[in-house]
Formats: C-alpha cells, sequence, structure tokens
C-alpha cells in the first residue's frame, strides 16, 4: 500500500517535493490556502545545486527560456547620479550561462504544471489542527489526523510543511515562530509599478544610509519596485495591517530623493503589496514525530542571500530522496536532515559573509560599497560563491 503524505505549501518546495516523491510511490496531496497556483512575484534565482535539481526535473530548458537575462545593474547616489553600472554577475556572485533568473510565477506555474496530473491538490484550503499525539510520535496511531480548515478530516502517514517562513505547521508541531526566527536588520516592501522610465532588463537601485530603493524590469513592460530599510528592531505591529505597512514605509522615506516619491505613490495603490522583515530561520531539529519541515518552514536564508528558492529545491529533492530510500520514517527525515544541514548552514552564512553590503547602514560603509562598484567595473564577475554549489546530489531514487 502507497504511504500518503501531505504537504502544506503549494509554492516551490511543496510542488517539488511532491514530484520527487510521486516518482517513488507515495501517494501526495497537497493543500494550498490560495485559490489558484501563485502567479507574479519578485524574479528569483536558481543557483548551483538547485540547477542540477531541475535539471533532473526536465524543467531547465524551460527556465533558460524563461530566464530574465539582466543585462546591467546602475547604483546611484543621493541625488540619482550614477555611482557605477555594472554586470549582474559582478554583484550575484552566479555563474552565467549556467544559473537563471525567472520570475517567481514562472516557476511555480512550470512545478504545478509538472505534477497537477499525478498529484492531489487542495487549493482555497489549509491545515487548521494536526493530531499532535500522532504527530509527535506519542501515541501508538499509524499516522496524523489532520482537521483542514475547511472542516474536513483526514488520516496521512506523513506531514511535510512547505508553508514558508511564517509556516503555520511549523507553530502547530514546534511551536512560536519567534523561538527560531533570527532577525537581521531590515524591512522591505515590494510590489510592481507603471514602467514611466522605460527600463528593460536592469535594475537600478539609489541608496542613502540605511535605505534603498530599486527599480528591476524584468521585460520592457513589467517593473518591480523594492524598498528595503534598516529597522534596529523588528517592526511586529505593522506585520498584519497593510494600511500601517504602507505608513510606516513612507514615513521612512519621506524625504527620499530620485524617482522614490513616484515609487510611494504607485505603492499606496497597489493590489500586490508584500511588506516583511529580513530574516532567517534557525531551527535544531526539522522534524517530530510523523511531520517535517523543508524550505523557508526550516531554514528561510533571508533574500539578502538570493538562495532561498535554491535551498527550497534542494532540500525537497534530499527529503524525498530520505524517504525514498528508508520505510522508517524517523530515519529517512535523519538522514534528511544529516545530508541538508551543513548546505543550508553555509548558505544562511552568506549574510554574514558580506551579502548585506548591498544595503550599507552607514555613510562610511556606504562609500566602501560605492568603491568596491566602481572597481568592479574594469574587473571581471566575480567566481561564483562555494556555498551555491557545496552540496552533491545524490542520484535519482530508481
Amino acid at each position: 500500500m502507497k504511504r500518503s503524505v501531505l504537504i502544506s505549501g503549494g509554492s516551490v518546495a511543496g510542488p517539488a517535493l511532491a514530484y520527487w516523491l510521486h516518482r517513488s510511490g507515495f501517494a501526495v496531496t497537497v493543500v494550498e490556502k490560495a485559490g489558484a497556483p501563485r502567479d507574479g512575484g519578485y524574479p528569483i534565482d536558481v543557483r548551483g545545486t538547485a540547477t542540477e535539481v531541475v535539471r533532473r526535473m526536465g524543467l531547465l530548458p524551460q527556465l533558460r527560456s524563461a530566464h530574465v537575462d539582466l543585462r546591467r545593474c546602475t547604483f546611484l547616489d543621493a541625488d540619482g547620479g550614477t555611482v557605477a553600472s555594472v554586470g549582474p554577475r559582478a554583484v550575484a556572485g552566479g555563474v552565467e550561462g549556467q544559473d537563471v533568473e525567472v520570475r517567481r510565477g514562472d516557476l511555480t506555474a512550470l512545478l504545478h504544471e509538472l505534477v497537477r496530473d499525478d498529484v492531489e491538490f487542495t487549493f482555497g484550503d489549509s491545515i487548521g489542527t494536526l493530531d499532535s499525539g500522532a504527530a509527535l510520535g506519542r501515541s501508538g496511531g499509524g499516522g496524523v489526523d489532520v482537521t483542514f480548515r475547511s472542516g474536513r478530516q483526514r488520516t496521512f502517514d506523513l506531514v511535510v510543511g512547505a508553508d514558508g517562513m511564517h509556516s503555520h505547521t511549523r507553530e502547530s508541531v514546534f511551536g512560536p515562530e519567534e523561538r527560531f526566527h533570527r532577525y537581521l536588520g531590515y524591512c522591505f516592501a515590494l510590489c510592481t509599478v507603471p514602467n514611466t522610465l522605460g527600463l528593460s532588463r536592469e535594475l537600478m537601485m539609489w541608496n542613502t544610509p540605511g535605505r534603498a530603493a530599486a527599480l528591476y524590469a524584468t521585460g520592457d513592460d513589467e517593473l518591480h519596485a523594492f524598498l528595503t530599510f534598516h529597522q534596529p528592531r523588528p517592526p511586529l505591529a505593522v506585520l498584519r495591517d497593510p494600511d500601517a505597512q504602507r505608513d510606516l514605509v513612507a514615513e521612512v522615506f519621506a524625504d527620499a530623493g530620485w524617482e522614490v516619491p513616484a515609487v510611494l505613490g504607485a505603492m499606496r495603490d497597489a493590489d500586490d503589496l508584500f511588506f516583511d522583515t529580513a530574516g532567517q530561520i534557525r531551527m535544531p531539529r526539522w522534524s517530530s514525530g510523523r511531520v517535517a519541515l523543508v524550505g523557508d518552514a526550516a531554514y528561510a536564508p533571508s533574500f539578502l542571500t538570493g538562495q532561498g528558492t535554491s535551498l527550497a529545491l534542494v532540500g525537497a529533492y534530499m527529503l524525498a530522496d530520505a524517504l525514498a530510500a528508508d520505510r522508517d520514517h524517523t530515519a529517512a527525515f535523519a538522514a534528511y536532515e544529516s545530508g541538508v544541514r551543513e548546505f543550508v548552514t553555509m548558505n544562511q552564512a552568506l549574510v554574514d559573509n558580506g551579502a548585506a553590503t548591498l544595503f550599507p547602514v552607514t555613510a562610511q560603509a556606504l562609500e566602501r560599497r560605492n568603491a568596491m562598484l566602481r572597481d568592479l567595473v574594469a574587473l571581471p564577475s566575480a567566481p561564483p560563491r562555494p556555498a551555491h554549489s557545496a552540496l552533491t546530489l545524490p542520484p535519482p531514487a530508481a
């Protein structure tokens, strides 16, 4: 009889895990609180080891076709003057011709299309409660009893939380997010805005100490606005209040120059505003009983590393591989963690090793960054950071 697995989350880690588990003979259900696969979203990177994961899934050709192919990154001073204009790989540290950058919605659409005929998807619903005794291995039951928010009840052999940094699955089994959240000192807001500057496949970033505003054109029409700012303490009071978020961003950038006033005006009316803090999830264990976590739910590295999507894809592959190799879920979860922990740690450490220097907090740090950028104009692109490719995947399960 096939083992049943419920995956909470239908963005990247969830469908990727569903694909590999289905290949290994599991009966997979994915529940996603959104009403359909999520569209849009800021461009994301697939780098290093994760590129091999999508190659094995047969998705690499489509992702290469969807590649944003960013041509230029232009950095501006407080008055909007050009500090430096460099190639994107000089800043991101990826590998030209190997890594890909795509719209998040393109990746989620491809993943959903790959598995939709083989996996049960339930949209517009989410996990309400888990039978904590079975989930934590404290009862004699052979599965986890799940009550969904819709009121439906089902039992699964295993449950996997792939429901993001603010995971409800993690909170239900492991406790409140604050136990595991490491705040990195920044807040950010993003949305799409009109492309009044006529930008195409380029990024322009304005900086003053502790603040940055970027406009990112992924094509000729679509333009993403990104505002980030240093905040010593996380503004917890605004995290669930979009109007308060808009007010906070407007206050922080009230005296900003360049195109920032226009961005603030567009953000007031945007229907796709996303606001959050930059942070990481650091947990001593990623499983308990019959419940495991994958992707941002277990080890969000933050946008400052550019590795969230890649960790999700690699983690999904490694978790599925471990479960396919061992019917004892306890041993499989331990093998998954043993195989991925060092890779996660290296990638989370990227922010400690200078990734946040793109957003300097002091005038002195900003000048050092600008001097580095000016030097890059005359130098070749930086080699890839080893963390991106530090893990070698085992062969796919038969």
